[in-house]
């Protein structure tokens, strides 16, 4: 199932989707193929999978943690590819990655492969938009190429964007518009920031396109408090800390999931 059936099959329902983030090769490669598969069970609707990297700039220490240990075991973007494709699964699957290991990788040879072990889109958090419209001299932008390979490029859009650069990130968006929700790294957060209701109701001034919040999202409370606002949202270091503490991860995830 693809990111948009997905949503369309959620909004029939009035319901908003649950995207689950974790660390792939955390605690390790196959049990981040096992936790995939809890996930998937357990009512999550979207899977984000974050590439370890070692300068993760936007994450929070709980990620940055997993994303080193991830790497001290030697996990590496091309092990991911091939331990996923081995996964069977009808949730669509996003991979989290900044440029550098894609780069590294091959564009090309990059989008074939996530489309061949079954991811549905890709969010690079520092790739910019220019680029990713237009590419580096005679190369067609990133954009282009994932719509040839039938991949989703997800952009990011942030309180503190520009009026003028969010419609043309909205607009450059498939799959969902990723809104985060303060300015700042990913973590735990004990409340919603106050700005968020009006953040969120520009966005979708300005796109049918779903919104999705992530970034300090990790109660159920702070899920039923965006039932009105978002279209999805983002669980990632909570998550993450539940891996890392031996929790219930199929309880977290039903709890969340029952409030969306």
């Amino acid at each position: 199932m693809s990111i948009r059936e997905t949503f369309d099959r959620l909004k029939s329902g009035n319901e908003m989707a649950l995207i689950a983030y974790l660390t792939g090769g955390f605690p390790s490669l196959e049990a981040s193929m096992e936790l995939i598969r809890t996930l998937s069970a357990n009512g999550a609707d979207i899977i984000e999978i974050g590439i370890p990297f070692s300068d993760p700039i936007a994450d929070g220490p709980t990620i940055q943690a997993s994303s080193q240990a991830a790497l001290e075991k030697g996990v590496s973007l091309p092990q991911i590819l091939e331990a996923v494709s081995r996964i069977q699964t009808d949730t669509p699957l996003v991979a989290m990655s900044y440029l550098n290991p894609l780069l590294a990788y091959g564009r090309e040879r990059l989008l074939q492969d996530m489309k061949a072990a079954g991811f549905s889109g890709l969010i690079v958090p520092d790739l910019p938009l220019e680029e990713a419209e237009k590419g580096r001299g005679t190369e067609s932008g990133w954009k282009t190429e994932a719509i040839k390979h039938g991949i989703d490029l997800i952009f990011l859009v942030t309180p503190t964007t520009s009026e003028d650069r969010l419609r043309r990130l909205v607009d450059a968006t498939e799959g969902f518009v990723y809104c985060v929700s303060l300015t700042g790294i990913t973590g735990e957060r004990s409340d919603l920031p106050p700005h968020l209701s009006e953040f969120l109701g520009k966005v979708k001034s300005l796109t049918d396109k779903p919104a999705a919040v992530g970034f300090g999202i990790s109660t159920p409370a702070h899920v039923r408090q965006l039932k009105t606002m978002a279209d999805a949202v983002i669980v990632g270091s909570r998550i993450v800390k539940a891996v890392s503490e031996g929790e219930d991860l199929g309880s977290l995830i039903r709890a969340l999931k029952a409030e969306c």
